[in-house]
This record gives C-alpha cells, sequence and structure tokens, in this order.
C-alpha cells in the first residue's frame, strides 16, 4: 500500500471513530448547537417583554420596579407559622415569590437565543426582536428594572433583603453578553447601546460599593465567585479595565488559592446538601471568569498557583463524574441529583481553551436544552456559542 493511500485510509478511520479532523472546536459546537438555537430563537422571536413590573410581591419593600426574590431555602417555622422563617439547606420552597427572577431567566433564554441565531446567520429580525425586550428591561421608564439588588432573596420575618441575592442577576451576564454579539447590527442604534451600557455601568457601581456586594464579593464559596464573574462580565461590556483586573487578580489571588482543593475539588461546596450540583456549578463559574478575562498578557485558562491549583485541575476533578455520575463517590444531591449533568460550559470552554476534542466529545453527550427550572437557574452559561471568539 502506497504512502498517500495509508493516509488517506487514516483520516477515513479518524472520521469514523469520531473524531474531527478539519473542523475546530468553535465549529463543532456551532454545528451540534446550531438546530436548538434556531428552535429556541424561533420560540424568543414571538415573545412579548415581561419586566419586574408585570408581578409584585406584598413582602417586598421595594417598589415596582425593584427585583425582589425569597430565598429558596426557608421555610414557615412549624412552631409559629405567622414568625420569622427557619432554614432547611438544600430543600427549596415552593411558597416563596420567584415571579422575578423566572421573569429575568427568560430575558436571558430570549437574548442569548437571538443573539446566538444572529451570530449564525446575520439575520436582522433577530436584533430587532431583541431591542424590544432590552429597552423594556433597561430604558422604558414605565417598565424597567432598577440597578440595583436590594430585595433579592429576602427571609419573611428575618431581612428585606441579602448579599446574597445578587446571584440571581447572573442571568443578566448572557444578555451582557449578547448585545456585544448585536453591537455591530444597524438595528440596535447608538442611543439605545449607551442606554444599555449606562445601566450595567449603574448596576456595577452598586454591586461594588453597597454592603451587600461587599458582602457577596467576600463570601467564601460559590457566591464569591459568582459575584466576580459578574463584575467581569459587567465590567467587559462597559470597558471599565479597572475592574477586570480587579477581578482577575480576585481569580488568582483569592478565588483558586481558598476554594480549590489540591486534587481539584471544591471543599466547601462537597460539603453542602447538594455536593455534586453545587461542584459544577462553582466550576462552571471559575471557568466562565477564564473565558470573560483571559488575554494574551493574562491567560487565566493557563495560571496555576505555587502549590499547584488551576481551572485545568478543577475541570480534569469532575470530568470523569460528568461522563458517569454513577461514580461519584461522595454523597447525592438531596434535591435535582437525576437532573446534573447538563452540557455543562466548563467543558465547552475547557476544550476550546486547550483544544480537548475529549472533553468536547462529552459535552456533545451531554444535555442541549434542559429543562429542570433548578437546572436552568444555576447554568449561567446557557448559550456557549456568544462566548466563544
Amino acid at each position: 500500500m502506497n504512502l498517500k493511500l495509508s493516509i488517506l485510509l487514516f483520516v477515513a478511520l479518524l472520521g469514523f471513530c469520531g473524531f474531527s479532523t478539519n473542523k475546530s472546536i468553535e465549529q463543532q459546537a456551532e454545528a451540534t448547537l446550531k438546530p436548538y438555537i434556531l428552535k429556541e430563537a424561533e420560540w424568543a422571536m414571538k415573545q412579548q417583554p415581561i419586566t419586574v413590573t408585570a408581578e409584585s410581591s406584598e413582602r417586598s419593600a421595594g417598589d415596582k420596579h425593584d427585583f425582589y426574590s425569597e430565598g429558596d431555602y426557608w421555610w414557615p417555622n412549624p412552631d409559629n407559622p405567622a414568625g420569622p422563617y427557619i432554614q432547611k439547606d438544600g430543600l427549596t420552597n415552593p411558597q416563596n415569590f420567584v415571579a422575578h427572577r423566572l421573569a429575568m431567566i427568560r430575558f436571558s433564554r430570549i437574548i442569548g437565543a437571538l443573539a446566538s441565531a444572529y451570530k449564525i446567520t446575520h439575520d436582522e429580525k433577530y436584533v430587532k426582536q431583541a431591542v424590544l425586550h432590552l429597552k423594556a428591561w433597561f430604558i422604558d421608564k414605565k417598565t424597567f428594572m432598577n440597578p440595583n439588588l436590594q430585595y433579592a432573596q429576602a427571609i419573611k420575618g428575618v431581612a428585606t433583603g441579602r448579599g446574597i441575592g445578587i446571584i440571581d442577576t447572573i442571568q443578566l451576564m448572557e444578555v451582557a453578553q449578547g448585545v456585544e454579539v448585536l453591537e455591530g447590527s444597524s438595528s440596535l442604534d447608538q442611543g439605545t447601546l449607551m442606554g444599555i451600557k449606562s445601566w450595567f455601568s449603574e448596576y456595577l457601581t452598586w454591586l461594588t460599593t453597597h454592603q451587600y456586594g461587599k458582602d457577596e464579593m467576600n463570601a467564601k464559596n460559590n457566591h464569591g465567585t459568582c459575584w466576580t464573574m459578574q463584575v467581569a462580565c459587567f465590567a467587559k461590556f462597559t470597558g471599565n479595565s479597572e475592574l477586570m483586573k480587579f477581578c482577575a487578580d480576585r481569580y488568582k489571588d483569592v478565588l483558586l488559592p481558598t476554594q480549590m482543593a489540591a486534587d481539584g475539588s471544591f471543599p466547601l461546596e462537597l460539603k453542602r446538601t447538594k455536593p455534586y450540583g453545587y461542584s459544577i456549578f462553582n466550576l462552571d463559574a471559575m471557568s466562565t471568569i477564564c473565558q470573560i478575562l483571559s488575554t494574551k498578557n493574562d491567560n487565566l485558562w493557563e495560571y496555576q498557583t505555587a502549590d499547584g491549583k488551576s481551572i485545568k485541575k478543577g475541570i480534569a476533578f469532575l470530568e470523569p463524574y460528568l461522563k458517569d455520575k454513577n461514580t461519584w463517590p461522595y454523597p447525592h444531591d438531596v434535591m435535582h441529583w437525576e437532573s446534573w449533568p447538563v452540557a455543562q460550559p466548563a467543558l465547552i470552554f475547557g476544550a476550546a481553551a486547550y483544544q480537548d476534542q475529549n472533553w468536547l466529545n462529552i459535552w456533545k453527550a451531554l444535555d442541549h436544552d434542559p429543562n429542570d427550572e433548578e437546572i436552568i437557574r444555576n447554568l449561567p452559561v446557557r448559550h456557549p456559542l456568544i462566548w466563544l471568539n
């Protein structure tokens, strides 16, 4: 057999075995996601804006423009039903007010889907539809949301709001990233774009100066990670290089060294009643920080601490349990165990960063269209195509 024929047979065999010989990680991701994107974008084209002003709770201490939510794991006290709520960690109270959170998740899904579809097709209809929702949330005086989270994750009889509630606006990250994808479109006028960026600038100021923001920044678990992830995302969107550097330094100096163990696990998450889901969630958040902030001169994907901790080690630790969760050696989550994992952003971002086909193949095989509300809420990136270069 001559050399040319041998090479052709080898290439054919690679293709038969499922390896990509001529498509980049990004191209494979787009091919995988395209059917889901176009289907969701078709749904998004039919949706009218729903903001925080559509529903309200009599328990909120804010006004109709204020986002309000209640702590998930807080319940009426059976010994004092009319008194302050008590905590049951990991067990969600279905009677708590979540309408604003659901509206924000819906908004995030709409913008993520429309921006993804626009990136694939360059069809201006997707931008025009996105603008309707963006104006409603950030600009229209009748329906806009105030740029703060003073009343998030309140607890009846205990607190009108908490810093811990800031985690609710991870849903706005794909809105900001989606607008970045739409920026070059003629259907997104400069006045609207500047209005949106002004809103996010105001929110960044609140996140970094209000005591709730400071409390959340200093949280030692996934809450501290998610504060950094959000601030990094919104700072990049608004061009705030000072805050971007602050977040990159915080990842290197605080999050990675204090939250990760030598084996790549997250001990504080493993102690929770949902150790599997929280470990995945925190890894996704750290990976997203790396995706947002990495530059040629400061590549967080390649950074490691003096004792060898790195995001690569974190993904490698969870990889076998994402591929087959039945091998998970720790306790099962008290709720939603059956719904994890899905197509986690840590896998696709890690695959792109390290050109790792194995991680991409695991990601491809997982669920790209989850319908469990708890999973959707804890999936900070649901439209990875808009995050990939």
